[in-house]
């Protein structure tokens, strides 16, 4: 039968198959890892490329990832001449990656068939990536505040991990090495290689259903489809320019406020949209800087949010879009910046400045800021009752912004990041800690028409002896409210040292070694509030 773009069924079916090949890729790698922050908390991202290199399904994961990820996948397509067999590691965010705890891996698939050429190119390739709780650096957790990359732990170029299908155990011992906790390392690494047969497989059985023709017909469809999405979204937003800025608190060295300003410029008539990142800081000495990878991951996001839950996430999304940056700036950062932070807390106030431009053309569409951090928390030490190391991290979820019509939601992860907690029973497992409280900050939402909702409040009491490290922001500049909504309260911490009697409450992006006994106390933001209401008395 003869595909014509007359035939939304078999285009839909399409769209529905590549989908659930990275779904199917996201379960294996949840069900297989060995780190809490990858099996419980979903710290990961897996995706479906066509065979040149654009995105044609993503699974349902982390924002910030998937959107950056074509960026890590025509890195290793440009650096390595794939065979048959191959898998490609890399984790570099100055060649398309976003920061070094994100590791992806890279499959190409190629077409079955008696005496391949060696000429012949992929006709598909597979990614998943995922964030390891250490990569080595300075910091335990691989997550402090770095004044330069070379700092922040083992930084992998484009190069195989498998070849022929053979793992390369020089490599792999060489990253091994290099890390605090290796088995869970090599656990997790296995995890994704794992994750990448399985995606090799159903694809193999997609071009065993399609012969070639067909299969690029339906990718070029579903492609052209998602861009004529975007585009019927972008006609309905009034023509203009649209202006929006934030900050973040610091950058965790110098203590300086750091500015990210955008214009957005819509032209309905071509369905097209510029997003100008022009007149925002420079790039800093903290590791709160973006690549531009992960400037484009969040100009991806909001696009994507325009579109609404059935259409395709695919590479075509961006073709409407002109992204300017200043290279050297805080959203188009050059080696060898520090880069940690960018894409937790960067990223989200990227997210929150494009929103604030956007509710000026369409106010009636718009949420409130949400939390605007993710409340990074790395510890790491000896665990008592093994004498091994360990390495936790986690984020922390906070208030969503208030929306014209319902209010905000409570302990929510937003945005950027669609990771879950690490279950109470599950960390006390894993690692050397006691939940003393975990539990909705009351009130911490923005007050208005429609409240934003709480952020949360976790207490920890260290049952040894670690090294604690907090990379968090919303501490002097709030989630802003809309349409007279007001806004969210602050996120603060809070350290009570073992034998001291007073808590010391600490800085958003801090590194302190701290005795066993010492309890940490983590707030969150709230999210702002939607229309005018009642004044928030705050917690």
């Amino acid at each position: 039968m003869k595909l014509t773009k007359n035939d939304p069924v078999e285009l839909a079916i399409f769209q529905s198959m590549v989908h659930s090949i990275a779904e199917e890729m996201g379960a294996a790698l949840r069900r297989t890892a060995l780190s809490p922050n990858i099996k419980e908390r979903r710290d990961y991202s897996c995706a479906v490329f066509d065979g040149r290199a654009r995105v044609i399904a993503m699974g349902d994961h982390m924002p910030v990832h998937l959107g950056s990820m074509p960026m890590s996948v025509e890195a290793a397509v440009a650096a390595i001449a794939f065979e048959p067999g191959d898998i490609a590691i890399l984790n570099d965010p100055y060649a398309g990656g976003t920061h070094l705890p994100d590791i992806t891996m890279v499959l190409p698939v190629f077409r079955p068939g008696s005496e391949r050429p060696v000429s012949d190119k992929p006709e598909f390739y597979i990614a998943a990536r995922a964030h390891h709780a250490d990569v080595g650096g300075m910091y335990a957790g691989s997550m402090g505040p770095a004044r330069e990359i070379f700092q922040e732990g083992v930084r992998i170029p484009p190069v195989r991990i498998v070849r022929g299908g053979e793992l390369n155990r020089e490599l792999l011992d060489l990253i091994l090495l290099n890390v605090r906790t290796p088995k869970e390392r090599r656990g997790d690494l296995d995890a994704q290689i794992g994750a990448c047969r399985v995606g090799e497989q159903r694809v193999l059985e997609l071009i065993e259903r399609y012969d070639a023709p067909r299969l690029s017909a339906l990718v070029e469809q579903l492609l052209d489809y998602s861009e004529e999405r975007v585009r019927a979204e972008l006609r309905t937003i009034p023509a203009g320019a649209f202006r929006a800025e934030d900050w973040l608190d610091s950058d965790g060295v110098t203590g300086e406020p750091i500015r990210i300003c955008v214009e957005l410029r819509f032209d309905p008539a071509d369905a097209a949209v510029t997003i100008d990142f022009k007149g925002s800081s420079r790039q800093v000495a903290g590791a709160v800087n973006a690549v531009r990878a992960i400037t484009l991951s969040a100009c991806f996001y909001v696009l994507r949010c325009l579109m609404g839950d059935d259409a395709p996430a695919t590479a075509s999304i961006l073709r409407p879009l002109t992204l300017v940056t200043e290279p050297g700036s805080i959203v188009d950062a050059q080696p060898p910046a520090a880069v940690a932070g960018a894409n937790v807390e960067t990223s989200q106030r990227m997210v929150d400045v494009l929103l604030r431009a956007l509710a000026q053309a369409i106010p009636q569409r718009v949420p409130a800021a949400s939390a605007g951090t993710m409340s990074n928390l790395t510890i790491g030490g000896v665990d008592p009752r093994t004498g091994e190391p360990f390495t936790y991290y986690e984020t922390a979820a906070g208030g969503m912004g208030a929306r014209p019509g319902l209010d905000g939601i409570s302990g929510v992860q937003t945005h950027m990041t669609n990771s879950l907690n690490t279950p109470v029973e599950a960390l006390e497992y894993a690692y050397p800690f006691h939940v003393r409280r975990y539990a909705y900050r009351t009130g911490s939402g923005g007050a208005g028409q429609f409240r934003g909702g709480d952020g949360l409040v976790r207490e920890l009491e260290l049952l040894a002896d670690a090294e604690v490290t907090l990379l968090a922001d919303r501490r002097v500049f709030r989630p802003y409210g809309l349409e007279g909504g007001t806004e969210g309260a602050a996120g603060h911490a809070w350290l009570a040292r073992a034998g001291e009697p007073q808590a010391e409450e600490l800085p958003g992006k801090c590194s302190l070694r701290v005795p066993r006994g010492s309890r940490l106390r983590l707030e969150t933001p709230g999210g702002g509030g939607w229309g005018e209401g009642v004044e928030r008395q705050d917690s």
